[in-house]
């Protein structure tokens, strides 16, 4: 055989019981008519599939890692069929499948390493967090993708040289803000890159940590900080739009309290607490960090509290807040 055209790699969802609500996913490989099938050893609920796509519906994590997982082994086999091609070698079903199954240690992958990660990081990182570990695949995707002109690589490619120019790739690398990324970015993409490299070993997958030779450099930041005179400033500014208004205020309490964005977003009424010579406190648990901690409320901050006091907040929350990423601002207009 000597064109790929024969070659047809195709996934389907397969009850093993009638009532089952979830399917396993299969991979069908096809060539000159003759078939192979076998299981992925993944799982989906039933309405989640789209037999037009092959792919699973929807924008769940669940749902994207087997999307992303997918796809790795849909490049994984026309790799597999392009080396058996270059070798001259028979190309069946089967040895398409034997070749994917061997290109790493354990057959696994760089992007089934992530993938595991990613899919199963939710019952231990916050959500902000997964997000960040998200972003990190995007970079290397498009690292394999630009630099390699691959899809995918055996975990065994892990090596030093990689982690090098995947370094060099993000120092280059320009986000949706067209930026580039700075030093401390392409170090956090690292760092998180390590983190996954470590479980890899953990489980069994690499049989050592490409980073065992390599530095984290962080430059340390200098932050700035509000004079007195311009937090004044700022509190008696009169924007003239509710939603920033009421942005300022929020921003202005994290200012009096010294709480993150997301600690204020979680503080409930219960949080608010008064002692017995009537000083208001804040009791909380800090969202990143798990650590209590008790603030004494300063009277600009109280103030704050009492503008908002009943509120229309949601979720019981102590302030109506919105997004810290893009709120869409639009001038009130007279009904």
């Amino acid at each position: 055989m000597s064109s790929r055209a024969t070659l047809s790699i195709n996934f389907f969802p397969r009850k093993r019981k009638k009532d089952s609500e979830k399917s396993t996913i299969y991979c069908r490989i096809t060539v000159n008519g003759e078939r192979l099938e076998f299981s992925l050893q993944r799982k989906l609920q039933c309405h989640l599939w789209d037999n037009a796509r092959k792919r699973g519906m929807g924008r769940s994590s669940l749902v994207k890692s087997l999307n992303s997982y997918l796809d790795q082994v849909y490049f994984g086999l026309l790799e597999a069929h392009r080396e058996l091609l270059r070798e001259g070698e028979r190309v069946t079903p089967l040895a398409i499948k034997s070749r994917y199954m061997h290109t790493g240690e354990n057959g696994k992958t760089l992007k089934d390493l992530i993938g595991y990660h990613n899919g199963t990081m939710h019952t231990s990182i916050k959500a902000g967090t997964r997000k960040n570990y998200y972003s990190t695949e995007r970079c290397i995707d498009l690292f394999l993708k630009e630099e390699h002109k691959l899809r995918d690589i055996p975990l065994r490619e892990l090596d030093y040289k990689f982690i090098l120019d995947f370094e060099q790739y993000l120092r280059k690398y320009r986000p949706s803000t067209k930026s580039i990324c700075n030093n401390n970015g392409a170090m956090k993409h690292m760092e998180r890159l390590k983190k996954i490299s470590r479980l890899g070993v953990r489980l069994g997958w690499l049989e050592s940590d490409p980073f065992s030779n390599f530095k984290l450099r962080f430059e340390r930041a200098n932050s700035d900080f509000l004079t007195e005179e311009e937090l004044e400033r700022i509190e008696k500014k009169n924007f003239g739009l509710e939603s920033i208004d009421r942005t300022k205020d929020i921003f202005m309490f994290a200012c009096y309290t010294g709480l993150s964005y997301i600690d204020v977003k979680t503080l409930t009424e219960n949080s608010l607490i008064r002692d017995m010579d009537g000083n208001y406190w804040l009791y909380l648990d800090r969202a990143k960090t798990g650590e209590s901690l008790n603030i004494p409320l300063l009277p600009e901050a109280q103030d704050i509290i009492q503008k908002y006091n009943g509120a229309n907040r949601g979720n019981k929350g102590l302030f109506p807040m919105q997004s810290n990423l893009k709120d869409e601002l639009k001038p009130e207009t007279d009904q």
